[in-house]
């Protein structure tokens, strides 16, 4: 497949919804959901896509019920230590983007062994973005560049694109060429505010559990179709 998009996210949605509709559990759709990652995202090394980057928890998922959040906190922990055993192997990279300070203290470790084997690999990435949200992340950098600004170390007329891109969790990652929707919502939910300004949309009403590689080879091929200007003619 020809023209492929170099980096493309996720916003993994409707995980819920999915397990209502067969009277099963919340964390039963988180389950499955986390499976069909497992699947896309080996697509996209297949296919030869350099970056996937998904939407695992938001800064706002806290306010879900305490099994639910559980239930993915302990999706991500049986995930990483699989992943921490197949990285090398596989050469497919890891990394976080959010506010990892957050979550509990075994799954920053996990992260942090995952991060550092990521830097020894230079293969397929993968970034889960995880207790992220868009707005807390520019937030953040642009209180890091005040600080830096109030130590000495910075001038305020330093400041541009690519420096404040430097203080984002996304930092030295290309931005997203497709950010793709499933769930039937046409929202971007507070992600990846800033990284994604110039890249194209495409939702779909499937549902994550239910979205499979042709899914994402009708968006591939969706993409294809339009002719990204940035802002030229």
């Amino acid at each position: 497949m020809a023209h492929l998009p170099r980096h493309i996210a996720i916003i993994m949605d409707g995980n819920g919804r999915w397990a209502k509709r067969r009277a099963l559990p919340r964390t039963a759709g988180h389950k499955v959901g986390a499976e069909v990652f497992r699947t896309i995202a080996t697509y996209c090394k297949d296919l030869g896509i350099e970056y996937l980057t998904v939407y695992a928890f938001s800064t706002e998922n806290w306010k879900r019920p305490k099994d639910e959040v559980d239930t993915i906190m302990g999706l991500l922990k049986r995930y990483l230590l699989e992943a921490i055993d197949t990285m090398a192997r596989d050469n497919i990279r890891l990394r976080f983007l959010g506010d990892l300070s957050a979550l509990p203290e075994e799954l920053q470790q996990l992260t942090a062994r995952t991060n550092a084997i990521t830097e020894t690999l230079d293969g397929f990435q993968a970034n889960i973005c995880l207790n992220y949200g868009g707005r807390d992340e520019i937030l953040r950098a642009a209180r890091a560049f005040a600080a830096d600004c109030a130590a000495g170390k910075r001038r305020p007329e330093e400041l541009d694109e690519e420096l404040f891109a430097s203080e984002l969790s996304s930092a030295g990652l290309p931005d997203p060429d497709l950010i793709i929707r499933p769930g039937g919502e046409k929202r971007v939910s507070n992600f990846l505010l800033w990284q994604g300004a110039y890249a194209e949309f495409l939702f779909t009403d499937t549902l994550w559990p239910d979205f499979r590689k042709e899914d994402l080879d009708a968006a591939l091929v969706e993409y294809q179709r339009r002719h990204r200007r940035y802002g030229g003619i």
